[in-house]
């Protein structure tokens, strides 16, 4: 069942805004986008603004890296694998490129929540 309080894309993981521990759960998630290595830092740990700030970065940066990935699948895995494996190596660059679009639009509507914006639902 759809939550009336949260926008289309709000993440599962992440409880909605002025819920008990929603921030917790927000920090929780955007940590999973991020480098495990920032889970040892109380700078990102502590600072949900700084952390989804990060949290797109990488996004962006996961995202150009596919790209980059898909430009480059047929001829640099031409010699090194048969033609159904590249192909089937697009397709998870697809599905994948799917996945990043959605975190990045959910990590935008978890950053304007930690900053206070709520959501309206329109009629």
């Amino acid at each position: 069942m759809a939550d009336d309080r949260v926008p289309p894309g709000w993440p599962a993981a992440v409880r909605p805004p002025g819920a008990t521990d929603w921030e917790r759960t927000a920090v929780a998630w955007l940590l999973d986008l991020c480098p495990s290595e920032y889970r040892a830092h109380p700078a990102l740990t502590t600072r949900p603004l700084a952390l989804s700030w990060l949290a797109q970065r990488h996004v962006v940066a996961q995202g150009q890296a596919n790209a980059a990935a898909k430009a480059a699948a047929r001829s640099e895995l031409n010699d090194r694998v048969d033609a159904a494996a590249v192909e089937r190596v697009l397709e998870v660059l697809e599905h994948e490129h799917a996945r990043l679009r959605a975190a990045y639009r959910a990590v935008g509507l978890v950053d304007e929540a930690l900053q206070g914006r709520r959501y309206v639902p329109r009629l």
